[in-house]
């Protein structure tokens, strides 16, 4: 059997990572998906991202779904900063003590760069959840099948 370093192979978790993308587009553009529309795209990624994990018998569904989570986080940043322009009337500005105090496209760079650092962080918080669900559903299972 090969032993993958995260549990699986990278063309997997570049896969489980990239079924919550859709999401990332409807969201920013706006789109109207009805009324199950936004749980299905926001929660169904996720449980495919638990059932996988169970079902592959990865190592440590932790691991595993938080490498998932990062990559969709990275993901999300990138198509955060493909849709800028359409997502936004105007340029987002700093605001406070920050305020007037750099050229627009400094504050842009800056705001860009944020939105990928939330993102990523965004991403690896699904992550770590779903691999906790996944370990916790994982040790209900041995725990029902000893009691046997």
């Amino acid at each position: 059997m090969t032993r993958y370093r995260f549990g699986l192979p990278w063309w997997a978790i570049l896969l489980l990572a990239a079924l919550s993308l859709p999401r990332v587009v409807v969201h920013d553009l706006d789109v109207d998906t009805g009324a199950w529309g936004p749980a299905l795209l926001a929660i169904g990624p996720m449980l495919v991202w638990v059932v996988v994990a169970l079902w592959t018998r990865v190592p440590s569904p932790v691991t595993t779904l938080l490498v998932v989570g990062t990559v969709y986080g990275i993901g999300l940043g990138i198509g955060h900063n493909l849709m800028w322009d359409s997502l936004l009337a105007e340029d987002p500005r700093l605001g406070g003590s920050w305020e007037g105090r750099l050229p627009r496209q400094a504050e842009e760079v800056i705001m860009r760069i944020v939105t990928v650092g939330s993102s990523v962080v965004t991403g690896a918080v699904v992550g770590l959840v779903s691999g906790l669900v996944a370990t916790g559903l994982r040790r209900l299972g041995r725990s029902a099948r000893s009691r046997r």
